[in-house]
């Protein structure tokens, strides 16, 4: 089955991931170029996974 955009849950630019995170924006974007949360830069934006995100903190918090 090929994903398609209805069942890929993904979380375009480092805005909405930090929205989704609860944290600042300017945050969000350290935490990105560090590598420290689990996104990948396409082109000059930022995509995630809501639930890597997900899975990554529970995982963090554990």
């Amino acid at each position: 089955m090929t994903p398609t955009p209805e069942t890929l849950d993904l979380v375009w630019s480092c805005k909405a991931i930090a929205k989704v995170l609860g944290v600042t924006e300017r945050a969000c974007f350290h935490m990105l170029a560090q590598g420290e949360i689990p996104a990948r830069q396409v082109g000059h934006r930022w995509v995630a996974s809501r639930k890597a995100l997900e899975a990554f903190f529970a995982e963090v918090a554990a």
